[in-house]
């Protein structure tokens, strides 16, 4: 897709990748971007930079999905693409029992990973049909097509992420509806413990730095590739294809290596 005189909306806007590829997208000629976060404020802020729009919303609610692409669409016509961008993840409080994570913590990925995922397309899809275009970005994870050492939650609900967007791209592709799912593996974000501007942190967390931290710049720009591309599968770490080749290959031996991948972080 060319981002020419085209609106789109990214969820999870103003901070991390959300906030580079609203960047990004402004820069590609982008006729509006509207950024959407749970910090309404942040959200503002860099809308006030790039000449879109911000927007506090909470991805979880279904009526404020809904409400967000109702005001973008009134504004300004048709929304081109969609970035679900907003995710979350918690450690469980015992590193020793990964089934500690409390059944809150499972319903706000599930809401946020997913479900947030689910609104924007339910809404978004009538009118893509109708007008025989329109771009869905679904962003999962790396964990979405491995896993994430340590947090069930978020591995699980990544994948279901990564399953969502197979059934949207093999649903509508007949309809022109463009579907890519983004799988980054550690980006300099707070999700890993990087401060706001993603310039000093730890190492990353659980193995997260082990084929290097990008930072978020150059992560949107993956992403911007992946868009121009149409692909499906957009990564920001080439080797995951091989790893994902791996997994294939031997379940039970890739299993094990990642048991010895733990070892070395819990």
């Amino acid at each position: 897709m060319d981002m020419q005189n085209k609106v789109a909306v990214v969820t999870g806007g103003s901070r991390g990748i959300g906030r580079a590829l609203c960047r990004a997208l402004h820069r590609a000629g982008a006729h509006h971007v509207a950024v959407a976060d749970l910090d309404g404020a942040g959200a503002r802020t860099l809308a006030e930079e790039i000449d879109g729009s911000g927007h506090e919303v909470n991805v979880a609610d279904e009526s404020q999905v809904i409400a967000l692409i109702d005001e973008v669409e009134q504004a300004h016509g048709p929304i081109d693409l969609f970035v679900s961008n907003a995710g979350v993840g918690e450690l469980p409080p015992d590193s020793k029992n990964i089934a500690s994570q409390p059944n809150a913590v499972w319903e706000r990925c599930w809401s946020v990973n997913v479900m947030a995922h689910v609104y924007a397309a339910r809404r978004l899809i009538p009118g893509m049909v109708e007008r025989g275009d329109g771009y869905l970005i679904n962003v999962a994870s790396a964990a979405g097509l491995l896993s994430q050492i340590g947090d069930a939650a978020y591995s699980s609900t990544k994948h279901a992420a990564v399953g969502l967007a197979e059934s949207l791209a093999i649903s509508h592709g007949d309809d022109g509806i463009k579907v890519s799912v983004v799988c980054p593996q550690a980006v300099a974000t707070a999700l890993i413990g990087y401060d706001e501007d993603g310039e000093e942190a730890p190492t990353g967390i659980a193995g997260n730095d082990l084929d290097g931290i990008l930072s978020a710049d150059d992560a949107a720009a993956a992403i911007m590739q992946g868009i121009a591309d149409e692909s499906f599968l957009i990564l920001t770490h080439p080797q995951v294809v091989q790893y994902m080749q791996h997994k294939a290959e031997n379940y039970g031996r890739w299993v094990g290596g990642m048991r010895k991948l733990r070892r070395r972080y819990v």
